[in-house]
């Protein structure tokens, strides 16, 4: 975690003041929900700090882009909703968009990347949007929503480098230092910077002394290599797909230069066991870029050491499938869930002998397969292959080490 430890509570010269936030607070009170800013006393436990967690998942449609789309939308002048907007999204602007749009009856059409989770492009559909999948990246969807939308008329709704979106955005801080007034630090994911931006005005507006931390992905450092004049490179798939940015904005750049204090970066197993961990502690589904701050507070606790510290869940919207590979991994992880292979004598009752063993140790089976023919053991043996469930990595030893007194070897694959 890189501290720069110069951010200002300077608005001089920026696009967004704070009294933009607070018209915004006005504009979108009654159609966005105040979501709630509640302590965690468990998590709190386990990293040594005291944690408030802005549950934004909890939105109509699960993330906060809810906000900064509204306050534009609401912007628009009536000849400008008889024409209908535009936007690129890898999913949560999308929806935002396309559910607000049609409150207002404004025409919408959302360009997606390919690769956009389903259950963001289907929830985009199912909210009245025209929805393009077009483009590998972000900004080849953001070139094409642009040439499309002038073509067509359309007025493009940026997802972050819009001084009204921010604003939007920034009524997260409103609320947070509202409901937690004691706050030393403020965590928040950055993708193409408008949420954090929009927090960082609001925020340190009320408390200077606040510490604002941004998170990103160790795939996409795009506001890092900005920030720090770097050239990290930015590439490959990430579970937190929601702020997989590789350019970050010009605007976004400016107040995070000015205002956020530090930015982390998180790994791929970092952000997958936060996403576990919401879900196993928390009961709340949350995407992986929801769960960046988590990420960042668990993979350094001792840079939170006895702070009170805020965690913005900025979505929730994550396919089903994916959920299940990250628990199962993640039980993977914690010696609860190993693949394990045997070489044995290919004779009956050997699997029964196993078994018996695996069962004395108090260890579960969930799968088992016998590999015959691709292997290169002798014709008279089999590759046992065991899928098993024990307690924790203690339990995983202790039966590992059973299954060697009993005179079979056996590995973790």
């Amino acid at each position: 975690m890189a501290d720069r430890s110069q951010s200002t509570s300077d608005f001089s010269g920026l696009p967004v003041a704070p009294e933009d936030i607070h018209a915004a607070a006005k504009t979108i009170q009654g159609a966005v929900v105040e979501t709630p800013c509640s302590h965690s006393r468990t998590l709190s436990s386990i990293c040594g700090c005291d944690i408030w967690l802005k549950f934004e998942n909890l939105q109509f449609t699960s993330s906060f882009k809810e906000r900064g789309a509204l306050n534009r939308l609401t912007a628009l002048t009536p000849e400008e909703r008889a024409r209908g907007v535009i936007a690129m999204s890898a999913g949560n602007h999308a929806q935002g968009v396309a559910y607000h749009a049609k409150r207002l009856g404004i025409p919408a059409t959302i360009v997606m990347p390919i690769g956009t989770p389903m259950v963001k492009i289907e929830n985009t559909r199912h909210h009245g949007a025209e929805v393009v999948v077009t483009g590998a990246t972000l900004e080849e969807a953001a070139a094409f929503a642009r040439s499309h939308g002038e073509a067509h008329g359309m007025v493009f709704v940026h997802p972050y480098d819009d001084p009204l979106v921010i604003a939007g955005q920034g009524t997260i801080g409103l609320e947070v230092l509202k409901a937690v007034p004691e706050l030393d630090t403020l965590v928040v994911p950055i993708g193409g910077g408008g949420l954090i931006s929009g927090i960082a005005i609001a925020a340190k507006s009320i408390k200077p002394s606040l510490r604002i931390l941004g998170v990103e992905a160790w795939l996409y450092p795009s506001m890092y290599n900005a920030i720090h004049d770097g050239n990290l490179p930015a590439r490959g798939d990430t579970l937190a797909e929601g702020i997989a940015v590789k350019s970050p904005g010009k605007i976004t750049t400016e107040i995070v230069r000015r205002l956020v204090d530090d930015i982390a970066l998180v790994n791929e197993a970092e952000l997958e066991r936060a996403v576990a961990t919401l879900i196993s502690i928390e009961k709340t589904v949350v995407e992986g870029a929801g769960a960046a701050g988590l990420a960042a507070l668990m993979s350094d606790p001792s840079r939170f050491a006895g702070e009170k510290v805020g965690l913005v869940l900025s979505g929730g919207n994550i396919d089903t499938r994916l959920i299940a590979s990250v628990l199962t991994r993640e039980l993977a992880r914690e010696g609860r869930l190993t693949q394990l292979s045997l070489d044995i004598p290919d004779r009956p009752g050997q699997l029964a002998a196993v078994a018996a063993l695996l069962a004395e140790a108090g260890a579960n089976i969930i799968e088992v397969s016998h590999q015959r023919t691709f292997s290169d053991l002798p014709a008279k043996a089999t590759l046992l292959q065991l899928v098993i469930e024990t307690r924790d990595a203690a339990h995983l030893d202790e039966v590992m080490a059973r299954l060697s007194a009993s005179g079979l070897s056996a590995r973790c694959a």
